[in-house]
């Protein structure tokens, strides 16, 4: 999901608070996970890093295709969530993924599904990246395309734009903007010490039934685009969302459009 920096995302106890994760946006990522995990081709028993493992998307996906894998989030909660599922192929410790605590060239390969794209540093998080995956490994970023991200942040901030074309909407994350322009994002991994780059578009449909408006403070909790709407703008963006809803039956699909990078490691 598109984050903001007013939302705390760099701080991990705003992750750990996140109870609704799982329910809102787990099950929508492991699609792409999963997308980039069959990408990637790796043989059985492949050693992978999963960095920002969020609640563990391609971890999961990962181990139960037989990999060994260790998840890292800077987010106690995160990482707690990752081992409740007991697998024992994986392993999940804190560790911010600027500054990985690993030693080099130490993993057959290393993903991340969208969560280099929100390091404040997203350079040095490529960086560590290339550092622990061994020559000839693999390295796999995914991002989104579109600059408001995704799902319920990508609907709202359209429909913001179309209803009150004067309210400016927040500034792009800096590693996310950049990432979805494909050939800086193939440069990037290419400076990081990533060859043969290829990249590739996926989408996925997020839907959105009427009952998840009664609580849009909660179906928009990672939307910048929200909170800063008076009451008369919220109710218009609800009653034209609702709108939609109704004429597509009860439930909105929201195409969400995002880059998979791959590199092998040089």
């Amino acid at each position: 999901m598109s984050l903001n920096p007013s939302l705390n995302m760099n701080d991990a106890r705003f992750w750990d608070d996140l109870s609704d994760y799982q329910k809102l946006a787990h099950a929508f990522t492991s699609t792409y996970a999963e997308a980039a995990w069959r990408a990637a081709a790796l043989p059985g028993r492949a050693t992978v890093l999963d960095i920002a493992c969020g609640a563990g998307a391609l971890a999961l996906v990962a181990a139960r295709d037989g990999a060994q894998v260790l998840a890292t989030d800077f987010s106690p909660g995160m990482v707690s969530a990752v081992l409740s599922h007991g697998l024992p192929n994986i392993d999940a410790l804190v560790m911010d993924g600027q500054a990985l605590d690993l030693p080099d060239a130490c993993f057959d390969a290393a993903f991340s599904i969208f969560g280099i794209m929100l390091f404040p540093d997203w350079r040095r998080g490529l960086a560590e990246m290339a550092r622990v995956v061994r020559t000839g490994g693999l390295g796999c970023v995914a991002s989104w395309k579109h600059p408001s991200g995704a799902a319920s942040n990508l609907l709202l901030a359209d429909r913001v734009a179309s209803l009150f074309p004067d309210i400016a909407q927040p500034a792009a994350i800096e590693g996310m903007n950049y990432f979805r322009d494909p050939a800086r994002f193939e440069a990037a991994l290419s400076a990081a010490g990533f060859a043969d780059v290829r990249i590739a578009e996926t989408s996925s449909d997020y839907l959105i039934e009427a009952a998840a408006l009664d609580d849009p403070a909660r179906l928009f909790q990672f939307s910048p685009v929200w909170a800063p709407l008076n009451e008369r703008q919220r109710a218009a963006v609800l009653g034209s969302i609702r709108s939609s809803v109704d004429e597509a039956g009860g439930v909105l699909t929201v195409p969400s459009p995002a880059l998979i990078a791959i590199g092998r490691r040089t």
